[in-house]
């Protein structure tokens, strides 16, 4: 029932958001899906090189897989074209790589990180990697909102310079569960309105959004929020699913299901209004799933993969 009073509720607004809001070409008119099926491999408990995961992705009908630039950083020129090489032979592309700097310790760490930064990112430009996104924590026991949100805003802006010198897109993912974010003494950002805020306070034209239905959920959020987005603002999006017996305000961040595993989101709003946007970018899975980590490589994927296009089904007739 509460899962129909979403639905109900999210075509409502949607229906009077089109009405009253002008919004770009590409959301007016739903097309095909533009957006790509990625596997990123550390999601679903599968722990293999950059070269085994292009691999995996080609066997089990992957669209994109997720780069790894300290591995892209390794490879040798021979190496990189034959990879790349096979990627274009089966139609893979990259998805959007991890943000290799930790900004959310201290300051020698940070400095640390993003001096090397420039030399991965430049490893990722050569190999063709143009999305790169990170979470954001909801929380902190030592900083305020207010302090937070400057450091995040400064690091970030660092950061982003960096990758827009290289070719890159910077998405930045809000973690939405309350158990989370009332966790430590100070909460953060965990909604895409603050998010937004975030992004307009580092003021920089490659950063945007990294969608997660487990977030989108966890937030209260429905389809009109995505509708009024455009595709420039979002860089890349997971797809999960919920366990069952759970209210939204109780469920656990690490504890999540694959797509359609269990309905309690609403996975076919979240996607029509991604493909309503003309969103092009990867979608990966990112459970957390203690079952699907216990699986060897080779079936984690193929469970993956079969989830994933399951869930594409419901929109891959939409026209």
């Amino acid at each position: 029932m509460l899962l129909n009073r979403r639905a109900a509720l999210a075509a409502s607004v949607a229906t009077i958001a089109a009405a009253v809001t002008p919004r770009p070409a590409s959301a007016r008119s739903p097309t095909k899906r533009k957006f790509t099926m990625s596997l990123r491999c550390g999601s679903v408990g599968v722990n293999v090189n950059q070269a085994t995961a292009i691999d995996l992705a080609i066997r089990n009908g992957f669209e994109a897989v997720t780069p790894e630039s300290h591995d892209l950083a390794k490879w040798s020129t021979d190496e990189r074209d034959q990879r790349l090489g096979r990627m274009k032979q089966a139609n893979l592309r990259w998805g959007a790589a991890g943000l290799p700097v930790e900004f959310r310790k201290d300051e020698t760490t940070y400095q640390n990180d993003l001096k090397e930064l420039p030399r991965l990112a430049a490893a990722m430009q050569v190999a063709g990697v143009t999305r790169v996104g990170t979470y954001l924590m909801p929380c902190s026991d030592d900083l305020t909102y207010t302090e937070n949100f400057r450091v995040h805003a400064d690091r970030l802006r660092e950061c982003s310079k960096i990758l827009g010198d290289h070719g890159q897109r910077f998405g930045m993912e809000y973690v939405g569960p309350k158990t989370l974010w009332t966790s430590k003494r100070y909460p953060f950002l965990h909604t895409m309105a603050e998010t937004k805020d975030l992004i307009s306070a580092i003021g920089l034209d490659n950063v945007g959004l990294v969608l997660d239905s487990w977030h989108w959920y966890t937030a209260g959020e429905t389809a009109a929020v995505i509708l009024a987005l455009s595709n420039d603002d979002v860089v890349a999006c997971d797809l999960n699913d919920a366990p069952t017996g759970l209210e939204v305000d109780q469920q656990i961040d690490n504890q999540r299901e694959l797509p359609l595993a269990t309905g309690v989101i609403d996975l076919k709003s979240f996607l029509k209004s991604l493909v309503a946007i003309g969103y092009d970018g990867p979608i990966r899975a990112e459970p957390f799933n203690q079952e699907l980590a216990a699986m060897d490589d080779e079936p984690a994927a193929a469970a993956t993969a079969k989830a994933m296009k399951t869930a594409f089904a419901l929109v891959d007739d939409v026209s």
